[in-house]
């Protein structure tokens, strides 16, 4: 059966191409602004998915060249519909493999040429939470075709000496990404906490690593998704199109 795909807006500028099995959600965007390359910076985006992570760089910023990864072809036929629809094919290139699969990730990009790599992994380890019932969302969400190992060795790979990666997760498993990260030589400098409100526990972290860095890490202030019952003003600005009521409900 042919799966059913629509448009969403990302911004006045850009459109994403989503599926059911394929959309993104607010941790995507949380990441997304999280990461923000700099100026000419050559990136990738690790699982990508439907690859609004990249659609996000580009929109808001002036990377260099990006690529999605993704080992789902859905999603990256997705992607490939993004690119097409907003006229960046000369900014990003899609990469339709798995990402443990070092030698396939070669054939495209050189090991150590990376400025900043992103990933939204798979939040659960394989055999704990409720199963998945389509595959698409098993790969997604759980750690059976891909963990953080993986994902932090790939990293490790393809950055450059100094390169950044970035990544979000619950933050019950902070203290073992950390671990993960530096057993790889990616030195956590920079975290921060989301929570939904004042007085709930954050549900989500955001960490930026460093390839060689040295100990030593910022702490930054707490990001609330709400204030005083509406989207706080940070929210809004990461938002971006959302605040005028576009888009479908994040």
């Amino acid at each position: 059966m042919q799966t059913e795909k629509s448009w969403e807006r990302l911004s006045a500028k850009t459109r994403v191409r989503i599926s059911r099995e394929h959309r993104f959600n607010t941790d995507t965007l949380l990441l997304a602004w999280f990461s923000m390359p700099k100026k000419g910076e050559r990136c990738a985006d690790l699982g990508t998915g439907c690859g609004t992570i990249p659609l996000f760089w580009c929109d808001r910023g002036e990377p260099g060249h990006v690529w999605g990864v993704e080992i789902q072809p859905q999603g990256a036929e997705l992607l490939g519909e993004s690119i097409e629809a907003n006229g960046l094919e000369e900014k990003i290139g899609v990469l339709n493999g798995d990402l443990r699969d070092t030698a396939l990730l070669r054939e495209r990009i050189e090991p150590g040429s990376l400025d900043r790599m992103a990933c939204n992994p798979p939040y659960t380890p394989e055999g704990r939470g409720d199963p998945a019932s389509a595959e698409s969302r098993k790969t997604a969400r759980y750690q059976g075709m891909c963990t953080f190992e993986d994902v932090a060795r790939a990293a490790r790979l393809f950055l450059r000496w100094g390169g950044r990666f970035c990544c979000c997760q619950r933050p019950e498993y902070l203290a073992e990404c950390m671990a993960i990260l530096g057993k790889h030589g990616l030195e956590p400098k920079r975290l921060r906490l989301v929570q939904q409100r004042e007085g709930k526990a954050p549900f989500l972290f955001l960490l930026e690593s460093r390839r060689g860095g040295k100990p030593g890490m910022e702490v930054q202030p707490v990001l609330l998704v709400e204030k005083e019952g509406s989207f706080s003003p940070e929210m809004l600005e990461i938002y971006g199109a959302y605040r005028e009521g576009r888009g479908n409900g994040l």
